[in-house]
């Protein structure tokens, strides 16, 4: 039970890497606080132990800065929340490109400016808290292309993650990045079924994965909960990669 007396916000905690990593930080003995936009994805974790439910909208300031004041100061925060851009730049708008920005990197910002005074008070009393924010291998690891908004994006949250870590390193407070390789999420089966030809989309996707396989949110979860426990508390400012050897 890794962290067990701990208390986890995840954001996008609907459906995907971040319901399975509600459902495995729970099963770790943490307190789990699952979020997302839409409050039917979260019914289904409603009734599950040691996990409760709230709508959040990770694009409102005001929304953040209440369920702050209503909750208990945090041990971990995971900002799960994010969007898949594609395109080049030359199919990027000005709106593609101000919502991918604002979901896969400022709302990282608000929920931190939000949660990280209650992160610091529980670093001082119980030596460690931690704060993961999903990044990708799309990002300052490895170019992909179609990809333009989403790789410079999640290059920022590296950047963003590092930046947290160096400012609180002294303070016990842990900041680090997740950067998975392709997931079998309900996310990208849409992107999947959106393509002119599907399953050659399919194909392409797992060709890309020198495993021959697309991820699993289970091939994720055991590195989620690690980076929020005791465990990776000598570890800060990383960006961590869980991407099949497709950065070798």
């Amino acid at each position: 039970m890794v962290l067990k007396n701990k208390t986890i916000l995840i954001t996008a905690a609907g459906q995907g890497i971040g319901a399975a990593s509600a459902r495995a930080c729970a099963a770790a003995g943490a307190q789990v606080i699952a979020t997302d936009l839409d409050a039917g994805l979260l019914a289904a974790l409603g009734d599950e132990p040691n996990i409760q439910t709230r709508v959040l909208d990770v694009t409102d300031q005001g929304a953040i800065d209440a369920l702050a004041a209503d909750l208990p100061d945090l041990d971990g925060l995971f900002n799960c929340a994010g969007v898949v851009h594609h395109g080049t730049v030359l199919e990027l708008t000005d709106a593609d490109w101000n919502f991918a920005l604002d979901l896969n990197v400022t709302s990282m910002v608000r929920m931190c400016r939000a949660f990280v005074p209650g992160l610091l008070r529980r670093a001082k009393s119980e030596g460690s808290a931690a704060i993961l924010n999903m990044s990708s291998m799309a990002s300052s690891e490895k170019g992909f292309i179609n990809r333009t908004a989403y790789g410079a994006t999640k290059a920022a949250v590296i950047g963003l993650t590092k930046a947290i870590a160096a400012d609180f390193v002294a303070r016990n407070l842990r900041c680090n990045a997740l950067c998975p390789g392709t997931v079998d999420t309900p996310s990208l089966r849409g992107r999947i079924a959106s393509a002119p030809d599907p399953v050659q989309a399919e194909k392409d996707f797992i060709a890309r994965q020198p495993m021959g396989r697309l991820a699993t949110v289970d091939d994720l979860t055991p590195t989620v909960v690690h980076l929020l426990s005791d465990g990776s508390r000598f570890v800060t400012g990383q960006a961590v990669l869980v991407d099949g050897g497709v950065t070798i």
